[in-house]
């Protein structure tokens, strides 16, 4: 997400109140429809926001306070724990509501172009893929000739996007398609036809605390998708488990 002084910050959502305290800080600066909008804010003002988990059960457990973090600040701390740890763990970021944002005025695609050439080695010495559900988006990146991979997201809306002649678009600005991974249960051809086109694909989001139906347990799930459906990686917020599944 922008923020209304033009920073990069990891956020899922255009709006703050899901995983921010930001009707606390901030009690009156609502828009009409009663949201808190990201994009109304500097980052300043959203430093001073206290952010958390809108899954149950995860963090904060107590005490602990966190902040939103900059997209800069997110690729220096997986730089840091690569370095010190001798993993070497990419970063797959999200261009949210693009077209939201243009009605905003503001340009999120040229300004993530702008901070990725910023930040050097991103995409060699630091892996990645960027993502959107947009179209639009995704063109505008190959248009402002971004040199990361591209993925696009299909939701059950978009399933147009993964006929033969869906993905024969996709794969004209894109490298992969990150499916749900309902899509892929419901229609497994899906992963051969994206494959013909040179398409990586990448379903979410697989959950250990959120098993999907039919699955006797998080790692027989990721397994499935892995080695029945052959999909190349798949999105989860457990990759400890997943990987750890895939090992056996």
């Amino acid at each position: 997400m922008l923020t209304r002084d033009g920073e990069l910050i990891c956020l899922h959502d255009i709006h703050l109140e899901g995983t921010t305290n930001v009707e606390a800080v901030f009690p009156n600066r609502a828009r009409d429809d009663g949201r808190y909008y990201a994009a109304d804010f500097t980052l300043e003002e959203i430093r001073a926001l206290d952010a958390e988990e809108r899954l149950e059960g995860r963090f904060p457990q107590g005490a602990s306070h966190f902040k939103v973090p900059t997209f800069v600040e997110m690729v220096e701390l997986v730089r840091g724990l690569n370095r010190s740890t001798g993993r070497d763990a990419g970063i797959y970021p999200e261009l949210k509501a693009g077209a939201w944002h243009d009605e905003s005025g503001l340009d999120i695609e040229e300004r993530f172009v702008e901070v990725a050439r910023g930040l050097e080695g991103l995409g060699s010495e630091l892996p990645v893929f960027v993502q959107s559900f947009e179209p639009q988006s995704l063109r505008e990146l190959v248009e402002r000739e971004l040199e990361l991979p591209l993925v696009q997201l299909v939701s059950e809306r978009q399933s147009e996007l993964l006929t033969a002649d869906g993905l024969a678009e996709v794969a004209g600005y894109a490298n992969g398609i990150g499916p749900s991974k309902a899509l892929i249960e419901e229609d497994p051809q899906i992963v051969a036809r994206a494959h013909e086109q040179g398409l990586v694909v990448h379903p979410y989001t697989f959950r250990a605390d959120s098993v999907g139906a039919g699955y006797a347990s998080f790692a027989e799930e990721v397994r499935a998708f892995v080695r029945d459906y052959g999909v190349d990686g798949l999105f989860t917020d457990f990759p400890d488990l997943a990987r750890a599944a895939l090992d056996r």
